[in-house]
């Protein structure tokens, strides 16, 4: 059976970032898996996968939500894990004054309680540009662009990351950081 690159690309992101186990693939801490594993293990699940496919998938990816090893021989998701088997050493980086985030209006009222919260995920997720929290948004529901104050958050002690897709990771962001 084969599968088109959207199917092929969430059955990535579903191995790669939340369930290798539901496959029996095995990721190592940094999120890494073995391209020959990942593709037996594809297999099983119906998809037809080689090194090609895979690379062309990552390169056509419009997030760039998979990153392959120097070596060719791994991949991973970029950032989104929810799998407790992953924890990936992203390097700390001073962030831009402002970075968004995008999420759906029936979300406003818990984050004005509770701030930005990586809920499932292992971190909350910004964006270096406000199309692109739209587009976030626009999965949820109605879309709203939240502006983060990343730097004041980040002068008063708040760590951030980059992850390889250009994704600004961080642990939360308290309320008092958020401009609607």
């Amino acid at each position: 059976m084969s599968k088109n690159h959207t199917d092929i690309s969430k059955f990535l992101s579903y191995v790669l970032r939340h369930q290798p186990e539901a496959v029996g693939l095995s990721l190592d801490k940094a999120g890494w898996a073995v391209i020959t594993d990942l593709i037996l293990c594809a297999k099983q699940e119906g998809y037809t996968l080689d090194p090609d496919i895979i690379q062309a998938i990552v390169a056509s990816s419009d997030k760039k939500r998979f990153t392959i090893s120097e070596d060719g021989l791994h991949i991973r998701a970029a950032q989104g894990h929810s799998t407790q088997q992953v924890d990936i050493a992203y390097q700390e980086k001073i962030p831009p004054a402002i970075l968004y985030h995008g999420t759906a209006t029936r979300f406003i009222s818990a984050i004005r309680e509770k701030g930005l919260l990586p809920m499932s995920r292992q971190y909350v997720h910004l964006s270096p540009d406000e199309v692109t929290a739209i587009q976030v948004g626009q999965r949820h529901g109605k879309p709203v662009v939240l502006k983060i104050k990343a730097l004041t958050m980040y002068e008063q002690g708040f760590y951030f990351f980059q992850a390889d897709n250009g994704v600004w990771l961080t642990e939360l962001v308290p309320y008092q950081f958020i401009q609607e």
